[in-house]
């Protein structure tokens, strides 16, 4: 039931109370003109009361919402045979009172606000029909009853969904909290068990040498990811992950975690702005074959506008990649995120592809006044000045395309600065007004 419980329960305690004000009224006017009716007719409003009572929340069925409102306005509409001619021409209130109000409330919980207006457009011309038919000029109708319907029905469930909203809300904050309880518990004791363990295995077969040493490099190869494990913040949806082939690239070529720093060595502590001069990439350029993030068969299309770079950027991190990101949010429209993503993709299939196996690379997104920047830096040994410009004469566009073109369609842009020391891809794209 949740957050709509008391709605349910409001609602059951209007019709019998509204129930209760209708029979007053027929026991007051002696039954009106024709008792029998009249009393019949209280009878059905009675027994379909509890129906309903019985019946909602738990069935909520098209169904039984178009019956609730057909045996209403088959009761409104017996009012003429009870009252009687005459009692309808003095504009007697109807026999059903204020009991045809309840299943515009009930639409109105069940459905929206849009449910409650359409019913209470039902009601309120089946209450019009009724006056007219009663002989008053459409000047002298009586609209309060339509109006007050249609306010009951809009209000309720714009209040309801508002309600169900908040529910939703705090329901995944409720998971949240607990993954991030369980995860906390669960890092307490990978610590001081698991990679203690695999600490002490990699620093004694270094020690070793020989084949220990090659035991103890896949220790800390499981420790790294262990303690990425641990150390990362639950989300709440699937990022955005590397192309499988890149994956497969990556995972063998980066086998231990470097420093948790986000900047290797050679970099000299200096940051490079977008548009800085400087030498161009010691990375040659890969074929445009980077998958376009836009059309992953595993993207939500339902996601949510915004998407958390940090999120994307996670799954990157293996031994020898370090993802450092900050621990604020870093929030980009979700299509601008992935594409973000895909060219650090690409930076680091470069890595791969044209850097000694075990060079290291370092990831660095930051929030800079009104840019999300995010660097790419490696240690790979460099390439001759023009190597890029050669390429894009032998028609290998990779990194213009890839990386500069993707970063371009953004709205941003990217700085590639090489030395003999490593090469940083700097690439900045405009970030969120925060509100």
């Amino acid at each position: 039931m949740g957050i709509e419980g008391p709605f349910w329960r409001a609602i059951a305690v209007y019709r019998v109370a509204s129930l209760a004000y209708a029979a007053l009224f027929v026991l007051g006017a002696g039954g009106y003109a024709r008792p029998v009716v009249s009393w019949t007719v209280i009878g059905v409003m009675a027994a379909w009361t509890v129906v309903t009572l019985v019946r909602y929340p738990a069935t909520r069925r098209v169904p039984l919402l178009a019956a609730d409102l057909l045996v209403t306005v088959a009761c409104l509409l017996a009012t003429p045979y009870a009252q009687g001619p005459a009692a309808a021409a003095a504009g007697v209130m109807p026999l059903t009172a204020t009991w045809v109000a309840g299943p515009v409330l009930a639409y109105g919980v069940a459905g929206g606000r849009r449910a409650g207006a359409a019913a209470a457009a039902v009601m309120s011309a089946a209450d019009l029909w009724l006056r007219g038919e009663s002989g008053a000029g459409l000047a002298s109708l009586q609209v309060n009853g339509a109006v007050l319907m249609f306010l009951a029905g809009v209000v309720v469930g714009h209040v309801a969904r508002l309600a169900r909203e908040a529910e939703e809300r705090m329901r995944r904050a409720v998971l949240m909290e607990a993954a991030g309880r369980e995860r906390e518990r669960l890092a307490r004791g990978i610590h001081d068990s698991v990679l203690q363990v695999l600490a002490l295995v990699q620093r004694r077969g270094a020690e070793i040498g020989g084949e220990a040493a090659e035991l103890g490099r896949l220790a800390g190869e499981q420790e790294a990811a262990l303690r990425a494990l641990v150390q990362a913040p639950p989300i709440t949806r699937a990022p955005y992950l590397a192309p499988t082939g890149l994956r497969d690239r990556l995972r063998p070529a980066f086998a231990a975690r470097g420093t948790r720093a986000g900047r290797g060595p050679g970099s000299a502590g200096r940051r490079r702005r977008p548009g800085r001069p400087g030498a161009e990439s010691v990375l040659e350029p890969v074929p445009e074959s980077a998958p376009d993030p836009r059309a992953d068969p595993g993207a939500d299309p339902g996601a949510e506008p915004y998407a958390d770079l940090r999120d994307l950027l996670r799954p990157f991190g293996t031994a020898r990649v370090t993802v450092s990101a900050p621990a604020t949010p870093l929030p980009l429209p979700a299509a601008t995120a992935r594409e973000v993503a895909a060219a650090v993709g690409a930076a680091l299939d470069n890595v791969v592809r044209h850097c000694p196996e075990g060079t290291r690379a370092w990831i660095l997104a930051e929030e800079d006044d009104d840019a999300v920047v995010v660097t790419v830096r490696d240690e790979g040994p460099g390439i001759p000045d023009g190597r890029l410009e050669q390429a894009a004469r032998e028609g290998r566009m990779g990194v213009a395309r890839s990386i500069r073109g993707r970063v371009a369609d953004l709205g941003g842009t990217a700085a590639i600065v090489s030395s003999p020391s490593g090469t940083e891809i700097e690439m900045s794209v405009p970030a969120v007004e925060r509100a």
